[in-house]
């Protein structure tokens, strides 16, 4: 029972994260490309500022839920007198997983720092650029997120 709470725990984090992300990326940007730069990007940062403490705690939750399910299999199979070899899908999933989280903690802890720092100054083409860079990194973990997805889904 424990390892199905684990996986929906696990599961609704993943949803969190990417949900959130292509919330962002395809209807929360376009409908803000409409607002003049000051508008625009104190809105990102107060919306991004809530998404990313909502994702430091996604990820968090699937890491620990997902090492504690893996932890969890390998010891029944030890038990059981056989080994454990990590499947191909979980294989992807801790190794992209990982570049998702390393990608987060740079959007997180510079990127969206430059940001704030831009819009404290209200230096709106410094906090423009600062938006590109989390932007390109978004698309780089939504499209990372949707092939750990497809992966898990298809394999």
């Amino acid at each position: 029972m424990i390892y199905k709470v684990l996986t929906l725990v696990h599961l609704l984090s993943v949803i969190v994260w990417i949900g959130g992300m292509v919330f962002a990326y395809f209807f929360l940007r376009p409908a803000v490309a409409a607002l003049e730069p000051p508008q625009r990007v104190r809105l990102m940062q107060e919306v991004l500022g809530r998404f990313f403490g909502a994702v430091l705690v996604a990820a968090g939750v699937i890491l620990a839920s997902g090492l504690w399910m893996i932890g969890r299999v390998a010891k029944a199979a030890v038990q059981s007198g056989g080994g454990f070899q990590m499947p191909f899908d979980w294989t992807v999933m801790v190794v992209l997983g990982l570049l998702m989280m390393g990608i987060f903690g740079h959007i997180r802890f510079a990127l969206y720092k430059r940001l704030g720092r831009a819009v404290a100054a209200s230096d709106w083409p410094a906090g423009a650029q600062a938006l590109a860079r989390i932007r390109i990194g978004v698309a780089l973990n939504l499209a990372l997120g949707t092939v750990i997805t497809a992966v898990m889904v298809l394999y």
